[in-house]
């Protein structure tokens, strides 16, 4: 079949819609595109952190081939708590790749998040593609709260978070740091936040 003539569609499914298969392409989908290293490979608490949400799907002929999810969050910034769209386990298979279909994706996510959201934020280490879609770096400190204790654990700088802003809160700037206002916190309990 060539590719003019393949079927295409992008859709969103809210976590309790999807149907088993689905469920486990997806798995099957996130497993392949991550690999087998031990610090980049997509895991049950991975999994986890992804449900609970909106799914979207990019399917070619009735094949999901890219996948991400939007989890609502409360993230504070500079203290004030901002409703966030927290975008997870976003994957395009390995034989798809570098054929746009994570940007169709990703804007599709970016638009779900401006409808719906103060702040949309997600943990990378691929800033060059998020910030082509729109997405800017944080570049202050970022932690995460606990339910049950006021300690915070700092996050990994090496999977800093992008935030997209609808419009910008106050208390960011454009160009995001701990000097709009504090270092970004999201907490554990309820929505659990790894990075």
């Amino acid at each position: 079949m060539t590719e003019d003539t393949r079927s295409v569609r992008l859709r969103r499914v809210g976590t309790d819609d999807l149907t088993a298969p689905e469920v486990e392409a997806i798995r099957r989908l996130l497993v392949a595109a991550f690999g087998s290293d031990d610090e980049e490979r997509f895991t049950e608490d991975d999994w986890q952190h992804a449900i609970g949400g909106q799914h979207f799907l990019l399917e070619i002929d009735g094949d999901i081939v890219a996948h991400a999810s939007v989890v609502e969050r409360e993230l504070h910034v500079g203290g004030r708590p901002l409703r966030t769209g927290y975008v997870e386990a976003v994957a395009t298979a390995p034989d798809c790749q570098r054929a746009g279909l994570g940007t169709m994706v990703m804007r599709e996510v970016g638009s779900y998040i401006r409808e719906r959201f103060e702040l949309g934020a997600l943990g990378t280490g691929s800033h060059r593609f998020y910030e082509r879609l729109g997405w800017l770096t944080w570049r202050g400190p970022s932690y995460v709260r606990s339910p049950t204790a006021r300690a915070r654990r700092r996050t990994r700088t090496a999977t800093s978070l992008c935030f997209r802003h609808r419009p910008a809160p106050r208390s960011i700037s454009r160009r995001p740091s701990a000097a709009s206002g504090g270092p970004a916190t999201c907490g554990s309990g309820g929505g659990r936040w790894r990075r």
